[in-house]
């Protein structure tokens, strides 16, 4: 089932990776002296972007895994 989500479902991989991006852009933003107020706000947003990047690369790398080991198995 693991395989097949992996596998299948890759979109989901390239979406948590623009998200997690578009969070650390408006986490750099809310960094600066302007948006003091929103220090905070800009921290969770990059640990929630490097969060969604992670997990999206992890996907990307079972997806490259499966792929590769079932070249070599046909």
């Amino acid at each position: 089932m693991l395989q097949a989500l992996v596998r299948d479902y890759s979109w989901i991989h390239l979406g948590l990776g623009l998200i997690g991006n578009f969070c650390f852009v408006v986490g750099s933003v809310l960094f600066f002296k302007t948006f003091d107020a929103w220090y905070t706000t800009g921290v969770w947003l990059f640990v929630i972007g490097s969060i969604g990047m992670f997990v999206g690369s992890l996907g990307e790398l079972a997806k490259s895994l499966y792929e590769r080991r079932e070249k070599r198995e046909s």
